[in-house]
């Protein structure tokens, strides 16, 4: 059950900060998003890593998972704004949001067992998924061809970090997995663009980011936690961001659905109510 909590608490937190970075990324621009919501999220990380003493196990074999979560996160998450800025909400985040997938496709891969009715249930979610992002555009306004083909970029990086994260979690505690990638954030991001004087924000932005730059922290710590009791619930669960993002952009923005779009988010919806009820 925890599992499922986990994935469920990362899939709000995310969807949360989707919608956010919708919106300042059309502020601001996508590099310039990341280099604040990297900045944002070490200021919270970086004070609870200070007070705790260094795991016994942070060797060489958790430190090459650390940095593959952290380089996974951080380029998903530049494909993903870039994505932002030329496509629809209702569009770009079901297919970031087959990121979960992803990361279940290389757990089982990777040896993880689930029992048959859970893998039947994973897949009607991941179809539920990919019919969500699969789906025509209805609306007249023009959404750039590149952004599917971005997201799709950011779903395979988020599914590659997210499973380092995992793997990672299960043996340090979860606030050194969220780390790596707000410190590579920092130093190639923010510090470049501070030096040459193009950290630019504007007013409106500001709310948006600091709340995208905390979901994005509390959507890996509910992940990690969730994923110490299963990576490929966690994982699939963790990707219901997309249909919720989809649906608040749905009322917030105006946003335009398809039927198969609509389909596929209650297909997952149903997906994760019979998910919960077999992992109870």
């Amino acid at each position: 059950m925890l599992a499922v909590l986990g994935g469920l608490g990362a899939a709000l937190a995310f969807a949360t900060a989707t919608l956010c970075n919708a919106r300042a990324a059309r502020m601001i621009g996508a590099g310039p998003l990341l280099a604040w919501v990297m900045l944002v999220g070490l200021l919270l990380v970086a004070p609870v890593v200070a007070v705790r003493e260094v795991p016994d196990d942070l060797d060489a074999d958790a430190v090459r998972w650390l940095a593959l979560a952290g380089a996974g996160n951080l380029l998903g998450l530049f494909l993903a704004y870039r994505a932002l800025t030329l496509g629809k909400v209702g569009i770009v985040a079901p297919i970031l949001s087959t990121e979960g997938a992803i990361t279940a496709v290389i757990s089982v891969a990777a040896g993880e067992r689930l029992a048959v009715s859970a893998t039947a249930v994973l897949v009607i979610i991941a179809v539920g998924v990919m019919l969500a992002a699969g789906s025509p555009d209805p609306d007249p306004r023009a959404t750039s061809r590149s952004a599917p083909a971005l997201a799709v970029g950011a779903a395979v990086a988020f599914g590659v970090g997210l499973y380092a994260t995992a793997r990672v979690s299960a043996t340090l505690p979860v606030v050194w997995a969220v780390l790596p990638a707000r410190l590579l954030g920092v130093a190639l991001i923010t510090l470049p663009l501070a030096l040459r004087g193009r950290l630019r924000i504007m007013r409106p932005a500001v709310p948006l980011v600091l709340l995208s730059g905390f979901c994005e922290v509390a959507g890996f710590f509910a992940f990690g936690l969730g994923s110490r009791h299963g990576i490929a619930v966690s994982a699939v669960l963790a990707s219901q961001f997309g249909g919720l993002a989809a649906v608040a952009a749905y009322a917030l923005f105006g946003e335009r659905l398809a039927r198969v779009q609509v389909a596929g988010v209650a297909t997952v919806v149903a997906g994760v109510a019979l998910l919960s009820a077999i992992q109870a």
